[in-house]
Order: C-alpha cells, then sequence, then structure tokens
C-alpha cells in the first residue's frame, strides 16, 4: 500500500504521515528532507552544491537511513538543498528515489509538496493536508520556541504567508491537491482527531480497490 500525504507547511503532514506509517507497518519518507540530505553529502565531500557532477554523484548515492541525520535541520543543509533542487539531473534522479523507496514491499508513506500530483499519482490513498495561515503560524511558533529559538509570532506569519505564495506559484510542481485527494483541514482538530480521519479515509480506500 502507498500512501501520499501532501501539505502546506506546518500543516502536520510529517506528525500525520509518521502515525499513519506506524499503524500500517509502511516505510516513511519526509521527502523534504532528500534535497537536504544531498546538499549537506556535497558540502560535507568538500564540493560545491551548485556543481552539476557533485551533485548528481550525492543524489545517486543518497541513503535513506542518512535523513536522520540532525544537521539536515540546519542553515547550511538548507541553502545547499536550494542550490542541488536548481539541477535538473538531480531532481530526475530524486524522483526515482522517491518512487522506488515507495516500492519497497509493504508500502509506504511518503510526505511532501507533490507526492500525489506527481512523485505517486497512482497512490492507493492521497490525502491533502492544510490549516489557516494563523494556525499553522501558531503551530510553527510554538515548535520554534520549544526549540529555544527567539522568534517572533509576526515574523513566523509572514515567512509561512511568502512561502505559501512561492510553493503555489512555482512553476514546477505548484502546491496543489491532486483531484483525488482528501483535502483534509486540521484547524479544528486535535492530532488524534486528524489521525483518525485520515485512517477512514485510507480505510475506505482499501476496501474500494479490494471490491474492484
Amino acid at each position: 500500500m502507498i500512501v501520499a500525504i501532501d501539505g502546506t507547511a506546518a500543516s502536520g503532514k510529517g506528525t500525520l504521515a509518521r502515525r499513519v506509517a506506524a499503524r500500517y507497518g509502511l516505510h516513511h519518507l519526509d521527502t523534504g528532507l532528500i534535497y537536504r540530505g544531498v546538499g549537506h553529502a556535497v558540502l560535507s565531500a568538500g564540493a560545491d552544491p551548485a556543481n552539476p557532477a557533485a551533485a548528481e554523484t550525492a543524489a545517486r548515492a543518497l541513503d535513506p537511513s542518512a535523513l536522520g541525520d540532525p544537521a539536515l535541520r540546519g542553515d547550511a543543509a538548507a541553502a545547499a538543498a536550494s542550490k542541488v533542487a536548481a539541477i535538473p539531473v538531480v531532481r530526475a534522479v530524486l524522483l526515482q528515489f522517491q518512487r522506488d523507496f515507495a516500492a519497497r514491499p509493504p508500502g509506504a508513506v511518503l510526505d511532501g509538496r507533490d507526492i500525489g500530483t506527481v512523485v505517486l499519482p497512482d497512490a492507493d490513498a492521497k490525502i491533502f493536508v492544510t490549516a489557516t495561515i494563523e494556525t499553522r503560524a501558531d503551530r510553527r511558533y510554538k515548535e520554534l520556541r520549544g526549540r529555544g529559538q527567539a522568534v517572533i509570532y509576526a515574523d513566523v506569519l509572514r515567512d509561512l504567508r511568502e512561502r505559501d505564495d512561492r510553493d503555489s506559484r512555482r512553476t514546477v510542481s505548484p502546491l496543489q491537491p491532486a483531484v483525488d485527494a482528501f483535502v483534509l483541514d486540521t484547524s479544528a482538530l486535535s492530532p488524534d482527531a486528524v489521525f483518525e480521519a485520515a485512517c477512514d479515509h485510507i480505510q475506505a480506500r482499501r476496501e474500494r480497490r479490494q471490491a474492484d
């Protein structure tokens, strides 16, 4: 079984994806980390992330087990990720990486921005997670404060607005729900309620496919 979970920033899709994967015994991939993983690997090799050959080599050698490295959450990895992501061959290699990951038995849950629309358009279940911009900003603000970072709510809100605009306007894989996705608004739902709603949808999809 393959489940695609897409959504806006700070909507809770990552937390949901991990819980769904655990519920069904599936592999989980946070696709937002793969470009960071490649960028970090290029830097660790002492190369320039903007170098196509170095970036392609790192992309082809990417190991899913390395995506848990805390260094991938840092600013250096983020900056490198933006450079490797602009290289077409890297995007092609990582697209196949995601599809190969999903094909591993017994299946997988992938979360990101274009899983249901581009990466895995034939996924067994597709969920698009969203919430109001204010709700998401509050969540991200509390998350960052919990990590000990000095942040201002207004800045977090502005950053999310700008990211939403970039994600929706980009020419390659713009952020949008697949036509057959279950749109799940988490604004007024507890994490457990979100999880149960997602599982209800997945179960319904499984039963429908089995009936077919």
